[in-house]
């Protein structure tokens, strides 16, 4: 991971994001999951934060991203949490009888870290090693 340079700014933020899946529920094996996963990707294009790794889990997913300082993390995460929502609820709309009548996909919280420029690898590791 390298330094972002901005005409007001050089930056480094590098964050291991886990998303769960309300209730564990373990809907993210095969077909799902690789469409959650291609999701995030694309939302990633399209935003302001790049995946430098994503892997997806039975019941959750790890990504290894960096962000601008431009927004908040929580920013990113609503940011990413709604969107796929309404992808995986557009993919598959018969998955919203698992949630009864909440329209909501994902667990109300999320694990964060910051990880350093040195130790990044070893997040990477990590994470390709999930699921």
């Amino acid at each position: 991971m390298d330094y972002e340079t901005k005409s007001d700014c050089k930056y480094l933020i590098a964050l291991h994001l886990i998303l769960v899946v309300k209730y564990r529920k373990q809907l993210l094996i095969g077909e799902l999951g690789q469409f959650l996963k291609a999701a995030i990707k694309q939302l990633s294009m399209e935003s302001d934060f790049d995946i430098e790794e994503i892997e997806i889990d039975k019941d959750h997913v790890h990504i290894l991203m960096a962000i601008s300082p431009k927004y908040s993390i929580s920013q990113h995460v609503r940011n990413i949490k709604q969107l796929t929502t309404h992808k995986i609820w557009c993919y598959s709309p018969n998955l919203k009888k698992q949630f009864w009548k909440e329209r909501t996909f994902w667990s109300d919280g999320y694990f964060v870290c910051y990880v350093g420029n040195a130790s990044a690898e070893t997040i990477r590791r990590y994470i390709q090693e999930q699921g």
